[in-house]
């Protein structure tokens, strides 16, 4: 356990930093949502098209890994909605928080963090777990969302939003670097050095922007806060690591699987809620939370998949 602590150990160091620069004002709020950005658009992009491109693509895509990760994943987002319900939230705000129990910082930590301390062979689970995220789960909240508040859909609303989420940065780059290896064209010299040295900032600059984004947040809503946060770091990775294990997904892929899912609440979940106007409070904080726990958490989850 101590190993597996000390290796992840620089990479929430690194959020530490970027939460100490923006909480002692060094590095401004705008200097945050900058940094994000270029992270977001460029490094991040070039880091994911990059390892999309060295893909095989007949051995990315198992359906049984796919089955798994929904049928986990959607497990939890429904007792998430559940419990929402329970305590009187309408559907929209519900669907919002069962958003929040599931949906984990992948692109910003994961990728970044998991292929370093799994090595390549972690690229494409990885990689699995982020276009289900966002093609799947993304576009579910945004239906139910805009059925919830028009009384049923109307596709003049829904459209824009599911061409939003499909011009996602990180979903094109996906895209362009799994149809560059289905051409099976080699990278140039110039361009490989290129999107190395680009995606190279991506992991620094990702949690930093993290870190630094977290310091603006507050603890507010603590008790909903924390049943989000135990639903991600714990139920998540529980659910869909048994679901790996009963559709018997081959052992490191399933591995992959449960260390994605044990990772905290992704800020776009944050973007979701302040767009929608739906439990801001209670998301921000789960998202403190869950990234401050996931410290302990993460390596935890590592050991018992045998990281």
């Amino acid at each position: 356990m101590l190993e597996v602590f000390l290796k992840t150990l620089p990479f929430f160091g690194l959020i530490g930093l970027g939460w100490t620069a923006a909480a002692t004002r060094f590095f401004p709020p705008e200097g945050a949502a900058w940094l994000t950005r270029f992270v977001f658009y460029f490094a991040l992009s070039a880091m994911l098209f990059r390892f999309a491109a060295d893909l095989d693509l007949a051995a990315l895509f198992d359906l049984r890994f796919a089955l798994a990760y929904l049928a986990g994943s959607l497990l939890v987002w429904v007792l998430g909605l559940a419990v929402a319900r329970l305590r009187g939230l309408g559907m929209a705000e519900a669907a919002m928080e069962a958003q929040c129990c599931m949906i984990g910082n992948t692109g910003f930590l994961g990728v970044p963090m998991l292929v370093v301390l799994l090595g390549e062979r972690a690229v494409g689970p990885v990689l699995m777990v982020l276009i289900i995220d966002m093609l799947v789960f993304s576009t579910l909240i945004t239906l139910i969302v805009h059925a919830s508040r028009q009384s049923g859909m109307r596709l003049a609303t829904v459209l824009p939003v599911l061409r939003g989420i499909l011009a996602n940065p990180m979903i094109l780059s996906m895209v362009a670097g799994l149809a560059w290896a289905g051409l099976a064209l080699p990278l140039p010299g110039p361009l490989d050095e290129f999107l190395t040295v680009l995606g190279a900032a991506a992991t620094p600059g990702a949690l930093f922007a993290i870190g630094a984004s977290l310091a603006g947040r507050r603890l507010q809503r603590v008790a909903a806060s924390a049943w989000l946060s135990l639903a991600k770091l714990v139920l998540h990775p529980l659910a869909v690591g048994l679901a790996a294990l009963a559709l018997a997904v081959e052992p490191f892929a399933a591995g992959v699987m449960a260390a994605a899912a044990a990772l905290p609440v992704a800020g776009n979940v944050y973007i979701l809620a302040q767009h929608f106007g739906l439990a801001q409070q209670r998301v921000s904080a789960a998202i403190l939370i869950s990234t401050a726990l996931s410290i302990l958490t993460i390596p935890l989850v590592m050991v018992l998949i045998g990281a």
